[in-house]
């Protein structure tokens, strides 16, 4: 079994500068950064704003990949910065040739970048679109609350959008109809009981109907937990 050379604790010349590289090393390092750094500032230039305001999932794998190949070249003094240059065109390329490709090929963008999926409409869950998404409802009803929505009949539509963001389109005022409270004291108990009649809205896919006494299940999803239902108008 080999053993491995002993290390002195606290030894200033190894922790600030390298038994490998000596101390005019630190120029070229600071060389590296430079060059790299006018690299990605011109990748950057050619992805436009977008790229930088809201990432795709295709525009995140293409900072990661840059991000690695920078980041290398900056102190690694074996990684020939002709070489990083390669990585950069090449990605650079790849991202305007993508970016024709999706605006040519609607369906190649939906599969490379996602499409757009409708989540709430008309106040109600849309289940089977809710279900596919990496999403809980906690975390859709934080988004809506942001946006000052008491409750889901206030909502019209809800886009989760290929960026991962959420989009909400309201309902006026005088078009808002009862709906599921969204209040996150009011969610964590909800009745399996309903005591006393009236508007209520399932729990889980915020269909909303008129109840009487007792126990009922949602005719949309088979739910058996319901909150009464919210009329209140939206104010922004």
């Amino acid at each position: 079994m080999l053993l491995a050379a002993p290390i002195t604790p606290f030894d200033w010349n190894r922790i600030f500068l390298s038994e490998d590289a000596p101390p005019l090393f630190l120029l070229e390092v600071a060389m590296r950064c430079v060059l790299t750094y006018l690299l990605v500032l011109g990748a950057l230039r050619v992805t436009g704003r977008r790229g930088v305001r809201q990432l795709s999932i295709f525009e995140l794998s293409i900072i990661l990949a840059l991000g690695s190949a920078a980041g290398d070249a900056m102190f690694y003094d074996d990684v020939p910065m002709l070489h990083v240059l390669v990585v950069f065109v090449m990605v650079t390329i790849l991202y305007s040739l993508f970016n024709r490709l999706t605006e040519k090929y609607p369906h190649f963008s939906d599969w490379l970048e996602g499409a757009p999926v409708l989540l709430v409409e008309n106040g109600e869950i849309n289940l089977e679109n809710f279900t596919k998404q990496n999403l809980t409802q906690k975390e859709l009803f934080g988004e809506l609350r942001q946006r000052q929505v008491e409750h889901l009949g206030q909502v019209r539509r809800v886009y989760i959008e290929a960026t991962g963001n959420v989009s909400a389109f309201f309902f006026e005022d005088k078009d808002v109809r009862p709906g599921l409270p969204i209040w996150p004291e009011g969610l964590m108990h909800p009745l399996q009981q309903v005591e006393k009649a009236g508007l209520h809205a399932c729990a889980l896919c915020a269909h909303v109907q008129q109840l009487p006494t007792g126990p009922a299940h949602c005719p949309v999803c088979n739910n058996d937990t319901w909150i009464a239902a919210s009329s209140d108008k939206r104010v922004p």
